[in-house]
């Protein structure tokens, strides 16, 4: 079951929940804008990350659909507006969560191009070296190749410490005691009102933000199995990152083989931080896939 939707969805899209064969997700679906012409050029599932929620993904919609593609931004178990247990950490293991990833591809119907967005791109990562056939390609989007910067996993730790003695609620007011959310970041600071970001906080399962929260710290170099997949790969992020520095990225791309896009003006969250160039050069690499059958370089 998932919960009452808290945002609205971009214009031209949906929110609902996606039945799968795992359950059911909250989705965010729009179809290709009638601006595209007839042709659908692909169908796109975007994983989001760590208290982050598919409303991370509003902005690209809209220049997607005048694209050609359907998008379908995802909440996963126990994020946002998707249930989870609430103290069950073994239920959000990383190889759990890849197959919540395999089943949301497999009731889509299709072939997808599979977006993940920080947390979201290790959780795709793992979907993909379990099985890569319902897939067409892979964007890692601001997302790196093991765990999180130093000061990140001491972020992480303080949010971690924090979770095992407060309530979400709790945890939600010294978050916003910290500064403004431009400066304090994190769950702080998103897509939508201050409201909307305190019900989207309260909607995540601590079960969920703790074992994710772990992942993130320790998560190893699966790089070099990655390159073994035979699909093309994009390697998307900002100019400036935090969380995985860009020349940690800069070298994973190599490493993969990969597409590689520096979107300029835009830091950890490229979709929102600059979503007309981001989109842009999602598009661009999704149509050039269509005939290159091959990584692209």
């Amino acid at each position: 079951m998932t919960r009452q939707a808290t945002f609205t969805p971009p214009p031209g899209a949906r929110a609902y929940p996606l039945r799968t064969a795992r359950g059911e997700f909250a989705v965010v679906d729009s179809s290709p804008s009638p601006k595209a012409g007839a042709e659908v050029r692909g169908v796109v599932l975007m994983l989001p990350g760590f208290t982050g929620s598919k409303e991370d993904f509003r902005l690209l919609h809209e220049p997607l659909a005048e694209r050609g593609y359907r998008v379908v931004a995802v909440d996963g178990r126990g994020q946002h507006e998707s249930v989870g247990p609430l103290d069950d950490e073994s239920a959000y293991a990383q190889r759990e969560l890849a197959r919540d990833v395999l089943a949301q591809a497999e009731a889509l119907g299709v072939p997808a191009h599979l977006v993940g967005h920080s947390l979201g791109g290790q959780i795709a990562r793992a979907a993909v070296l379990l099985d890569h056939s319902p897939f067409l390609s892979l964007t890692l989007m601001s997302s790196g190749p093991a765990q999180i910067s130093v000061s990140q996993q001491q972020r992480v730790k303080l949010l971690r410490d924090a979770l095992a003695v407060l309530s979400m609620e709790a945890v939600w007011e010294a978050i916003q005691a910290m500064g403004p959310p431009e400066e304090v970041g994190g769950p702080a600071r998103g897509p939508g009102d201050p409201e909307q970001l305190r019900r989207r906080w309260l909607g995540h399962s601590p079960a969920q933000l703790l074992a994710t929260g772990r992942q993130l710290c320790t998560e190893p170099d699966r790089v070099a199995e990655l390159a073994a997949v035979p699909l093309p790969f994009h390697v998307l992020s900002g100019a400036h990152d935090d969380t995985w520095p860009v020349a940690i990225l800069d070298d994973m791309a190599v490493r993969l083989n990969a597409h590689r896009t520096v979107v300029a003006g835009a830091e950890h969250s490229p979709g929102a931080d600059q979503p007309l160039p981001t989109a842009q050069a999602l598009a661009d690499f999704w149509d050039g896939t269509r005939t290159a059958g091959t990584h692209t370089a």
